[in-house]
């Protein structure tokens, strides 16, 4: 449709010619739209165009706009879909809003300090320039007076031997600089003298505006193309943004079987993604529909290979399963920065106010930086981890919580001995840091203590009116009577194996222990134990069985880990085996009536706690709370406990008696002892004995329910004698 006799112009008659010719060689009218759809149903990710003609949208990456758009949709697929939050979650917490906001604030002032104290760096940048910005605007003026930018256009003419076009464009040329010349001398001869004589008849301030703004121009002019004029103030880490196309580049690295058989099928995870992959808090999350028998607890085993096929440091990748939906759905969510170094929110009780323990409290934080709260009423709480991870930072937060209620009655006990608990020694109503002889009897002493007065507060309850206690169960204007004696009471046990495998009294500490978890939440007393080696020995499974709030560390295996977080934990995933020993302090959260979340609690060392329980006592004195320990007190009973079992058993097994059975000298210790030795068996005894090296074996002796002789488990009057001898050298050696 060109002319030939006119230099190769469109030639318009032509075209319409063949428009209206139907046989005419460029007559075909192609229908847009049906082309589109053709080509877009040609194409699949593998380039043959054989199974998309009616599924366009499956080209579609999950993250994109094209795919937040479904074509297709019905009334029961809208039921069951999740609607996301009109307002951000950020934004319904104040908390985080006013964190939000100071974080602005600061940002904003950060920069305007920075900036400004460098005005006489960026002044002198500016004067450094604006000759370069001179000589570029008086470049560009020439350039334009005399049309140097057509210059290489009117060349290619010339070369090509057009003189007809040639004078044309020459023309055209002379034109434009006539016109342009006449302009730059009007500018010349008119406009720039009447500028010099307002400047010279201007004020001085307006003289040194009027400069200063001509060399901010012209120094802005004058800048090199690589060299910014300001420097910066915030250096934001670039981070890679998330795509389906990264995840599941990610998830083919992990050499996981099902996942290779989809991909080497052609499956390119188009399908593996029920939502688009979105910012979720300072990262991503992507929601992955893994391929069939793949579970998310395979993935998650593999979190660190995961972390390197994404090209991310390991505290930034946060795998998680959905077992609610099924076993194979994964959310994965990638931080912008490892969760242990991104900087934290502040504690909102770290420099001011009280706590009502009724009401959830601050705990932790999650990885996209959100605050996961902690009800310590009603509740009793297990933690576990192996040593080094933050166990006892866990327990001394929760401790210190309770201690800003001023009703809260602390009971501490740390049996580490290294005296992590110390903080709390001043607002204690029980306080003992060790596992020798005296701080046993001192904690078995409390805790008897603390089973009479579970019993008495069960009485108090059961016989108050309804009208003040409808559910049968301490409520918070029931507390706050000091009366009734209803206030909570948290008890904080670090080590707590150190209890259950005490030979004497681990049995009673156990059985005490068992039953504040199981009934003490109702009445508002709150057990919490922490222990390094959480197997059914050292966390017994009547308290672990019945704890209704977990957290749970770094643990090395499976059982570890379910007996923490609860039976089948790990089976669906929840799995603390996967934090890395970087992860301190962080762990899987389960309580509040929500699934297990990963948080990490406040970082509170110990001159920071000791602040923190100062200021807690002084709410107390105010309130006349201050009670026990701290005031100096010791348990009732303390004294009382001066027996030894070996003593013990001189007593009730005469020197005459040469042998006697394990069963029967149960029967004598709670005879002489029942409030220490009730519910003692042979077999308690014999447990018992075996840490003084008193061997227990078969000896004869006669029934007295029979009167038959047998063998029993027994053990030689001698033996006894002998350890109370070597425990006397011992003793006297020190």
């Amino acid at each position: 449709m060109t002319s030939p006799d006119d230099n190769n112009r469109f030639d318009w008659q032509a075209a319409e010619h063949d428009l209206t010719d139907p046989n005419g060689p460029d007559a075909e009218v192609v229908d847009l739209d049906a082309a589109r759809s053709r080509r877009g149903a040609s194409v699949t990710p593998d380039g043959d165009g054989s199974d998309l003609a009616d599924e366009p949208a499956a080209r579609r990456l999950v993250d994109s706009l094209a795919a937040q758009r479904s074509p297709r949709f019905t009334v029961a697929g809208l039921q069951a879909g999740k609607r996301r939050p009109i307002v951000p979650a950020w934004l319904r917490s104040r908390a985080e809003l006013r964190d939000a906001a100071r974080w602005t604030v600061g940002h904003l002032f950060h920069a305007g300090a920075y900036h400004l104290t460098r005005v006489p760096k960026y002044a002198g940048k500016l004067a450094w320039r604006a000759p370069r910005g001179t000589g570029r605007v008086l470049t560009g003026w020439g350039r334009w007076l005399f049309d140097l930018q057509g210059e290489h256009v009117r060349q290619m003419v010339a070369d090509k031997g057009d003189a007809e076009l040639y004078l044309k464009v020459s023309r055209l040329r002379d034109q434009r600089v006539r016109w342009r010349g006449f302009v730059t001398a009007a500018v010349v001869l008119g406009v720039l003298p009447a500028l010099g004589i307002a400047y010279a008849l201007a004020p001085a301030g307006a003289r040194y505006a009027t400069l200063a703004g001509l060399l901010v121009a012209l120094g802005v002019l004058g800048r090199p193309a690589d060299k910014p004029l300001l420097d910066t103030a915030v250096v934001v880490p670039r981070v890679q943004k998330l795509t389906s196309d990264v995840v599941v580049r990610a998830l083919g690295n992990l050499s996981i079987t099902g996942i290779n058989q989809a991909l080497s099928k052609g499956d390119r995870g188009r399908d593996w993604f029920p939502a688009p992959i979105t910012r979720d808090g300072p990262g991503w999350r992507a929601d992955v529909e893994l391929p069939n028998g793949v579970t998310a607890t395979e993935v998650i085993e593999k979190r660190e290979k995961l972390a390197a096929g994404l090209s991310r440091p390991l505290g930034c990748v946060w795998p998680e399963g959905q077992p609610e939906v099924h076993p194979g759905r994964l959310v994965l969510w990638v931080g912008d920065q490892d969760m242990s170094k991104a900087k934290k929110p502040t504690w909102p009780l770290l420099k001011a106010g009280t706590v009502d323990l009724f009401r959830p409290q601050p705990f932790g934080t999650d990885p996209r930086g959100r605050w996961v709260d902690l009800t310590l009423m009603f509740m009793a709480m297990v933690i576990g981890s192996i040593p080094r991870m933050g166990k006892t930072f866990a327990l001394r937060e929760v401790l210190l919580i309770a201690a800003l209620d001023p009703r809260a009655e602390i009971h501490a006990y740390d049996l580490k001995g290294t005296g992590d608990l110390s903080a709390l020694e001043q607002v204690a109503h029980r306080y003992r840091a060790g596992e020798e002889d005296e701080d046993i009897e001192y904690a078995v002493a409390s805790m008897r203590e603390l089973r009479e007065e579970l019993r008495r507060r069960a009485k108090v309850i059961r016989e108050l009116p309804r009208d003040l206690c409808p559910e049968n169960k301490v409520t918070p204007e029931l507390a706050s009577k000091k009366v009734l004696g209803l206030h909570p009471l948290v008890v904080g046990v670090d080590e707590c194996q150190k209890w259950f495998e005490h030979p004497e009294f681990g049995k009673e500490l156990e059985a005490i222990s068992t039953d504040l978890v199981k009934r003490g939440p109702a009445l508002g007393i709150i057990p919490v134990f922490a222990t390094q080696r959480p197997d059914a020995k050292s966390l017994p499974t009547g308290i672990s069985a019945n704890a209704s709030t977990r957290f749970c560390l770094k643990v090395m295996g499976q059982t570890e880990n379910d007996m923490v977080l609860g039976t089948s934990q790990y089976k669906q995933g929840v799995r603390a085996t996967m934090f890395a020993w970087t992860d301190k302090g962080t762990g899987y959260f389960v309580g509040e009536g929500a699934d297990a979340r990963i948080t990490t609690t406040v970082n509170i060392d110990g001159p920071m706690a000791e602040r923190i329980a100062a200021r807690a006592r002084t709410a107390r004195e105010a309130a006349g709370r201050i009670t026990g320990h701290a005031l100096g007190e010791q348990p009732a009973k303390a004294q009382a406990l001066s027996f030894h079992l070996l003593d013990d058993i001189t007593v009730v097994v005469p020197a005459s008696e040469t042998k006697v059975w394990c069963r029967t000298v149960a029967a004598r210790l709670i005879e002489l002892r029942p409030d220490v030795y009730t519910g003692w068996d042979g077999e308690r005894v014999t447990v018992a004995l075996k840490p003084f090296g008193v061997k227990v074996g078969q000896t004869w002796g006669t029934d007295p329910d029979t009167g038959k002789g047998a063998n029993r488990g027994g053990f030689e009057r001698a033996t006894i004698i002998a350890a109370i001898a070597e425990r006397n050298r011992k003793r006297d050696a020190s």
